[in-house]
């Protein structure tokens, strides 16, 4: 991880810059990921979240070394060297298993970190948060600390047998929990400088208590709550002034930047401001995938108007069919009835439909849609009626015009407003 060693170098010498961890296990957010890693010169940082990928397959069917085979792949498609292509595992710890004892959810959780390891994940998000049965609810730090430390050394184990570079860890956690608010936001509390700075001793104690000295200088950011979340229709925006002493207190720690989580859907000018107030890891998930839904809902439109209706793919309908069928990734999210619900399951910035890409039916309809582009193009008119900015990237010959080229576009504009604020 000598790319984020570096970065995080110049940072504490008072550059503003940063770096964007794109968390997302889609094959066309990854791709887009690593195509503009390639167009800028930079680093392609990509992490898969514990509910996403696990040894048991996660929600995505992918066990660690699946989705690195997956990412390293694509790299070689798009010709991104492996140097630049560095991979993360965020939330690692209970968060699948807070229904059992915490000595079992711990035991599972050894388990995931050493596949992490294992498998080529160098970012590992140490998170051990989230109450298990029997806990107290929340956790004290002390607790939190001396789980993250158990697994710190289970990851440094796996580290020395399998060789390559050293982990560098994250510690801490945000609130609410990952992915999104799950009801209407008005207001959030930014962490205080006096938390911050417990979170982070407490875990230097846990770590030497583990002896873990070594392992320590690789901490490298810690996870706080700046003021930045999302909830279904509405962006809760970054305001410097009320983060002001939290952004000083990270400065006492030399080896240490803040990791922002849910950035997603901030503007431009306020992931530059994150950056420069120390909050230099910008993660960002349901956002790339929020614009993927929105291409394809746009291509869907274009489909619809130029193909005959018994040869679209209605990959549109398809995918509402199958939240339908299945709703538990939605469920516990969408409270809403009537228009209400159906905007939520189609527009929500939480993007539950992430959720569904993999499912068969829906590769199937995009497949059928890609065939349809392939074999015959539709006017160019629509595609600017519906996809202006990928039109006019059509016509000055920046892309191509087909399905994914169209996709990856849209989700670049989004990678875009990151990378220009990580380098200042």
């Amino acid at each position: 991880m000598r790319a984020l060693a570096e970065m995080l170098s110049e940072h504490k010498k008072g550059r503003a810059v940063g770096i964007c961890s794109v968390c997302s296990a889609h094959p066309l957010a990854i791709k887009a990921t690593l195509l503009h890693a390639r167009q800028t010169g930079g680093h392609a940082l990509i992490e898969a979240t514990s509910n996403q990928v696990n040894q048991d397959g996660g929600y995505t069917g992918l066990r660690p070394s699946d989705f690195c085979l997956l990412v390293h792949e694509l790299a070689g498609q798009v010709g991104l060297p492996e140097g630049r292509v560095l991979l993360g595992g965020d939330h690692l710890g209970p968060n699948c298993w807070q229904d059992l004892s915490p000595e079992e959810a711990m035991d599972k959780s050894e388990v995931l970190i050493r596949q992490y390891v294992e498998a080529g994940f160098r970012k590992i998000h140490l998170d051990c948060s989230m109450s298990c049965a029997g806990d107290p609810v929340p956790l004290p730090d002390e607790i939190v600390a001396a789980r993250a430390a158990r697994l710190c050394e289970v990851a440094e184990n796996a580290w020395q047998s399998s060789g390559g570079e050293a982990p560098v860890y994250i510690v801490g956690t945000e609130v609410p929990v990952p992915g999104g608010a799950t009801g209407d936001l008005a207001e959030l509390e930014v962490t205080s400088p006096e938390a911050a700075t417990a979170t982070i001793e407490a875990h230097y104690q846990s770590f030497l208590a583990r002896g873990l000295e070594r392992a320590w200088p690789r901490v490298i950011g810690l996870v706080v709550q700046p003021g930045v979340e999302f909830d279904h229709h509405k962006v809760v925006d970054y305001l410097p002034g009320k983060a002001a002493a939290l952004s000083r207190a990270i400065e006492n720690y030399p080896h240490m930047l803040f990791e922002a989580h849910s950035t997603d859907y901030q503007t431009e000018q306020n992931l530059k401001q994150l950056v420069r107030d120390h909050f230099a890891i910008l993660k960002v998930g349901p956002g790339v995938t929020f614009a993927m839904r929105e291409a394809v809902w746009a291509l869907d439109r274009v489909e619809r108007e130029y193909f005959p209706e018994g040869q679209v793919s209605d990959v549109k309908r398809v995918i509402l069919e199958q939240m339908q069928r299945d709703p538990k990734y939605w469920k516990s999210y969408y409270t809403g009835e009537g228009g209400s619900l159906i905007r939520d399951k189609q527009y929500s910035l939480s993007d539950r439909i992430r959720y569904y890409w993999s499912l068969r039916p829906v590769t199937e309809a995009m497949d059928k849609m890609r065939k349809n582009f392939d074999k015959e193009k539709p006017p160019l008119t629509l595609i600017s009626q519906y996809l202006p900015d990928q039109y006019r990237a059509i016509r000055s010959g920046e892309i191509m015009f087909d399905v994914d080229s169209i996709i990856i576009h849209k989700i670049q504009e989004v990678l875009c407003q990151y990378s220009g604020a990580c380098s200042q």
